[in-house]
């Protein structure tokens, strides 16, 4: 992310590898049912082979390894003291921003499970839009996100300039008489 001038990091983050254990529990799942496979085939091929079974295995747990951490890295959160930016993707990339004195409420999500990891879903309601997928998915102490915003939102207020979304102060509004 380029910094505009003025703009500094309050927080830049990755999804957890808390939130990502549930592709890795579904992995291993299908890790097992790809070595079942295996098994399957090398006893009707004429006898069963565990090397094979094994290798198979391994594979396929790498390759969800891989995956998952992928998934994970190539999602980056940021909140500076002027944005909040989301970037997702490697090959194919999806990038959200919004001003910060766009956002009007921040709201917290967390199932049984996501609290016991200690991740969350943080929400961004933004002034008029209607985009409701502008969230930090799958982050850590959530609480501590929602905390940074705070602070952004304090800091932008106390500058006293609003931004033109480019890096500029916008111009003062017309004089009525």
């Amino acid at each position: 992310m380029d910094l505009r001038n003025g703009e500094r990091v309050i927080f830049q983050g990755h999804p957890s590898w808390r939130a990502v254990l549930g592709f890795y529990l579904q992995g291993l799942l299908l890790t097992a049912v790809a070595a079942g496979v295996a098994a399957l085939v090398t006893l009707i091929a004429g006898g069963f082979e565990l090397g094979v079974v094994i290798v198979v295995a391994i594979v396929a747990f790498a390759l969800v390894l891989f995956v998952g951490f992928v998934k994970r890295v190539a999602t980056t959160y940021s909140i500076t003291n002027q944005r909040l930016h989301i970037k997702r993707g490697i090959v194919a990339r999806k990038i959200q921003q919004t001003r910060i004195e766009r956002v009007q409420n921040v709201n917290i999500t967390q199932s049984v499970i996501q609290r016991i990891l200690r991740v969350g879903r943080v929400d961004f309601d933004t002034a008029g839009t209607d985009d409701s997928e502008f969230a930090f998915t799958g982050v850590a102490e959530p609480e501590a996100v929602m905390q940074a915003v705070e602070q952004a939102q304090h800091e932008a207020a106390s500058a006293g300039t609003p931004d033109d979304g480019l890096g500029a102060p916008a111009a003062p509004p017309p004089q009525t008489s």
